[in-house]
């Protein structure tokens, strides 16, 4: 998920939590006949939220309905773009290689991915690597994750990853650029003893 599709589900669920917390504490609060404020849309539990005369006062008006409408049907279809956005794959399918014809060609992300994780995985104090390829088509973006063996170096294992595991990628896939963001973490051992 992309960062700025995780903020913007941050705020759309805070909002509707808010707007929800609100509209049922103001359903409890009538219900109950607790004192609310004069400005409260209803006042007891057998009060209702638009009475009769409210609904009828809007009849008359050539612009309510069409005004409510859309306005309903503009919610509708950001509740749907947020629920597909959801369900859209973090990790690309296919990344558009460059064939020098003109017509271009597509390579499977997941074999991008295998190739890059296979290479990572076979440098010097990598006990495993995971890769992700994310982004665009065009503009693909790669997430790697390697776990290190304890006798590892970091700086060496970074300057390889670069300059062969990711470079290799790069002109094999026809990519002027491939960003990437690598992320360490140590394998779990149990402390040696000494004699």
């Amino acid at each position: 998920m992309s960062p700025l599709l995780g903020t913007v589900n941050r705020v759309l669920l805070g909002l509707a939590g808010l707007v929800l917390l609100c509209a049922g504490g103001a359903v409890l609060a009538a219900g109950l006949d607790l004192a609310v404020p004069s400005w409260w849309p209803w006042y007891g539990s057998t009060d209702v939220l638009l009475s009769a005369a409210d609904r009828d006062r809007w009849r008359d008006r050539g612009w309510w309905w069409p005004t409510v409408i859309a306005a309903l049907a503009v919610v509708v279809v950001l509740a749907l773009w947020w629920f597909l956005a959801q369900l859209r794959r973090a990790r690309l399918a296919e990344v558009l290689v460059d064939s020098g014809d003109g017509e271009g060609a597509r390579l499977r992300g997941r074999a991008l991915e295998g190739v890059l994780a296979d290479e990572a995985g076979n440098l010097d104090g990598v006990a495993r690597a995971r890769v992700a390829l994310t982004g665009r088509r065009s503009a693909p973006r790669v997430r790697i994750r390697l776990r290190m063996e304890p006798h590892a170096a970091p700086d060496e294992t970074l300057g390889r990853l670069t300059d062969e595991a990711l470079a290799h990628a790069r002109e094999s896939a026809g990519l002027a650029e491939l960003p990437a963001e690598v992320r360490l973490r140590a394998v779990g051992h149990r402390a040696e003893r000494v004699s």
